[in-house]
Protein backbone atom coordinates (compact mmCIF):
# COMPACT_ATOMS: atom_id res chain seq x y z
CA UNK A 1 0.00 0.00 0.00
CA UNK A 2 1.36 3.39 -0.87
CA UNK A 3 2.56 5.58 1.62
CA UNK A 4 -0.69 8.42 1.28
CA UNK A 5 -2.94 5.28 1.23
CA UNK A 6 -1.76 4.12 4.33
CA UNK A 7 -2.21 7.36 6.20
CA UNK A 8 -5.74 8.23 4.96
CA UNK A 9 -6.16 4.49 6.05
CA UNK A 10 -5.04 5.07 9.69
CA UNK A 11 -6.99 8.68 9.76
CA UNK A 12 -9.94 7.27 8.42
CA UNK A 13 -10.51 4.67 11.38
CA UNK A 14 -9.44 6.82 13.68
CA UNK A 15 -12.62 9.40 12.50
CA UNK A 16 -15.01 6.55 12.19
CA UNK A 17 -13.74 5.21 16.23
CA UNK A 18 -13.69 9.17 17.52
CA UNK A 19 -12.27 7.70 21.40
CA UNK A 20 -8.57 6.88 21.23
CA UNK A 21 -7.03 5.24 24.84
CA UNK A 22 -4.32 7.94 25.51
CA UNK A 23 -1.15 5.92 27.01
CA UNK A 24 1.29 8.21 29.08
CA UNK A 25 4.38 7.03 31.33
CA UNK A 26 3.65 7.79 34.83
CA UNK A 27 6.36 8.91 37.52
CA UNK A 28 7.47 5.32 38.49
CA UNK A 29 7.50 4.28 34.71
CA UNK A 30 4.58 2.31 34.21
CA UNK A 31 2.08 2.79 31.59
CA UNK A 32 -1.25 4.79 32.16
CA UNK A 33 -4.30 4.86 29.62
CA UNK A 34 -7.57 6.89 29.40
CA UNK A 35 -10.42 7.39 27.18
CA UNK A 36 -10.13 10.71 25.45
CA UNK A 37 -12.51 12.15 22.40
CA UNK A 38 -10.16 13.06 19.26
CA UNK A 39 -10.75 16.61 18.53
CA UNK A 40 -9.13 16.84 15.22
CA UNK A 41 -6.83 14.23 12.81
CA UNK A 42 -5.22 16.24 10.49
CA UNK A 43 -3.91 14.85 7.08
CA UNK A 44 -0.61 13.72 8.72
CA UNK A 45 -1.94 11.90 11.55
CA UNK A 46 -1.29 14.18 14.14
CA UNK A 47 -4.11 14.63 16.84
CA UNK A 48 -5.61 17.03 18.73
CA UNK A 49 -7.39 16.14 22.44
CA UNK A 50 -9.11 18.91 25.23
CA UNK A 51 -8.17 17.93 28.50
CA UNK A 52 -7.15 19.72 31.63
CA UNK A 53 -4.55 21.16 33.05
CA UNK A 54 -4.61 19.29 36.54
CA UNK A 55 -5.41 15.86 34.92
CA UNK A 56 -2.75 13.03 35.67
CA UNK A 57 -2.32 12.96 31.69
CA UNK A 58 -1.22 16.43 31.62
CA UNK A 59 1.33 15.96 34.98
CA UNK A 60 2.72 12.55 33.10
CA UNK A 61 3.19 14.33 29.58
CA UNK A 62 5.12 17.10 31.84
CA UNK A 63 7.66 14.10 32.76
CA UNK A 64 7.67 12.08 29.55
CA UNK A 65 6.19 13.30 26.23
CA UNK A 66 6.14 9.65 24.80
CA UNK A 67 2.83 8.67 24.04
CA UNK A 68 0.74 6.23 22.31
CA UNK A 69 -3.17 6.29 21.39
CA UNK A 70 -5.27 3.41 20.11
CA UNK A 71 -8.47 3.00 18.49
CA UNK A 72 -11.26 0.48 17.72
CA UNK A 73 -14.06 0.34 15.99
CA UNK A 74 -15.86 -3.09 15.22
CA UNK A 75 -13.81 -4.52 12.99
CA UNK A 76 -10.61 -1.87 12.81
CA UNK A 77 -8.17 -0.69 14.54
CA UNK A 78 -5.20 1.61 14.42
CA UNK A 79 -2.58 2.53 17.67
CA UNK A 80 -0.70 5.34 16.94
CA UNK A 81 3.03 5.77 18.47
CA UNK A 82 4.23 10.12 19.08
CA UNK A 83 5.39 12.34 20.76
CA UNK A 84 2.67 14.55 22.88
CA UNK A 85 2.42 18.68 23.93
CA UNK A 86 0.25 20.22 26.22
CA UNK A 87 -0.95 23.65 24.25
CA UNK A 88 -2.69 26.62 26.48
CA UNK A 89 -2.67 28.81 23.53
CA UNK A 90 -6.18 30.45 23.81
CA UNK A 91 -6.89 31.20 20.40
CA UNK A 92 -5.99 27.91 19.58
CA UNK A 93 -8.19 26.45 22.26
CA UNK A 94 -10.98 28.61 21.29
CA UNK A 95 -10.52 27.74 17.33
CA UNK A 96 -11.31 23.93 18.02
CA UNK A 97 -14.07 24.54 20.94
CA UNK A 98 -17.30 22.75 20.64
CA UNK A 99 -21.01 21.98 22.10
CA UNK A 100 -19.10 18.84 23.22
CA UNK A 101 -16.31 20.27 25.00
CA UNK A 102 -18.62 22.39 26.84
CA UNK A 103 -20.80 19.72 28.15
CA UNK A 104 -17.14 19.32 29.96
CA UNK A 105 -15.91 22.70 30.48
CA UNK A 106 -19.25 24.95 30.83
CA UNK A 107 -18.00 28.20 31.17
CA UNK A 108 -16.18 28.27 27.92
CA UNK A 109 -13.01 28.36 26.32
CA UNK A 110 -11.38 30.92 28.68
CA UNK A 111 -11.70 28.30 31.66
CA UNK A 112 -8.43 28.65 33.09
CA UNK A 113 -8.26 24.71 33.39
CA UNK A 114 -8.50 23.86 29.91
CA UNK A 115 -6.09 22.56 27.53
CA UNK A 116 -4.92 21.01 24.16
CA UNK A 117 -3.03 17.96 24.29
CA UNK A 118 -1.44 17.72 20.57
CA UNK A 119 0.16 14.17 19.58
CA UNK A 120 2.54 14.49 17.02
CA UNK A 121 2.01 11.16 15.69
CA UNK A 122 5.17 9.49 14.05
CA UNK A 123 4.00 5.97 13.23
CA UNK A 124 0.86 3.70 13.29
CA UNK A 125 0.14 -0.02 13.21
CA UNK A 126 -3.44 -0.73 11.76
CA UNK A 127 -5.62 -3.88 11.54
CA UNK A 128 -8.52 -4.23 9.70
CA UNK A 129 -11.07 -7.48 9.49
CA UNK A 130 -13.49 -7.19 6.45
CA UNK A 131 -16.61 -8.93 6.69
CA UNK A 132 -17.30 -8.64 10.55
CA UNK A 133 -17.53 -11.32 12.94
CA UNK A 134 -18.75 -14.02 10.90
CA UNK A 135 -16.12 -13.43 8.22
CA UNK A 136 -13.63 -13.81 11.30
CA UNK A 137 -15.42 -16.96 12.48
CA UNK A 138 -15.68 -18.31 9.06
CA UNK A 139 -11.59 -17.75 8.78
CA UNK A 140 -11.19 -19.44 12.13
CA UNK A 141 -12.73 -23.00 10.84
CA UNK A 142 -11.34 -22.96 8.04
CA UNK A 143 -7.72 -22.45 9.82
CA UNK A 144 -8.95 -25.38 12.04
CA UNK A 145 -10.23 -27.38 8.86
CA UNK A 146 -6.93 -26.66 6.76
CA UNK A 147 -4.55 -26.89 9.39
CA UNK A 148 -3.44 -23.50 8.51
CA UNK A 149 -2.84 -19.84 9.77
CA UNK A 150 -5.63 -17.98 9.87
CA UNK A 151 -5.42 -15.09 7.96
CA UNK A 152 -8.52 -12.24 8.71
CA UNK A 153 -7.17 -9.02 6.99
CA UNK A 154 -5.21 -6.27 6.51
CA UNK A 155 -2.65 -4.99 8.52
CA UNK A 156 0.04 -2.48 7.89
CA UNK A 157 2.36 -0.21 9.66
CA UNK A 158 2.76 3.63 8.13
CA UNK A 159 5.65 6.25 9.40
CA UNK A 160 4.05 9.98 10.01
Amino acid sequence: MAEDQGIKKVTDIINDSRIGMLTTINAEGALVSRPLAVQEVQEDGDLWFFTGLGTSQVAHLRADSRVNVSFGKSTEWVSVAGTAYVVTDRATIRGMWNQVVEAWYPDGPETPDVCLIRVDSESAEYWTSPGGTMATVFQWVKSKVTDSRMSVGESGTVEL
